[in-house]
């Protein structure tokens, strides 16, 4: 996790190594606990990608893009990658929340949509501390 620059400079301090790593357990969590009602086909689950028109194949294929983003955020070469797939997916379900789910989904207080807002903000903060790691353009972000 901790890339040298061309001149050997450290990009990660401790501080940030930590920081980074909370942010990702924090995505990782909620992403893999929404598995299991994806793939399940939980009522919920069934209920929010039919609204969509989407079920079953976006319920599944969300819970697939979702997978590989929870063990890439595991693995420290991957974090960047990781943290934009995540990026763009919890953008569509915040996305299908404001456009057509609304806040509240099955009498849930808004916990799902408070989940994805957690997801986009832990993400864009990965993103924001792995900066400099981002193909072409990451030396400029410093």
């Amino acid at each position: 996790m901790q890339a040298d620059l061309a001149g050997g400079e450290n990009i990660m301090t401790k501080t940030s190594t930590i920081i980074s790593w909370t942010l990702q357990i924090i995505v990782a969590a909620i992403l893999f606990q929404t598995l299991f009602f994806k793939f399940t086909g939980a009522e919920e689950s069934k209920y929010i990608f039919s609204t969509l028109g989407l079920e079953p194949w976006g319920r599944i294929g969300s819970g697939i893009v979702e997978l590989i983003a929870v063990i890439l955020l595991l693995i420290p070469r991957t974090i960047l990658y990781a943290a934009i797939l995540a990026l763009g997916t919890i953008s569509g379900a915040i996305f299908s929340h404001l456009s057509k789910l609304g806040i509240v989904v099955k009498e849930d207080g808004g916990l799902l949509f408070i989940l994805a807002c957690v997801v986009f903000v832990c993400s864009l903060g990965i993103l924001f501390l792995h900066r400099q790691e981002i193909p072409i353009v990451g030396a400029k972000l410093s």
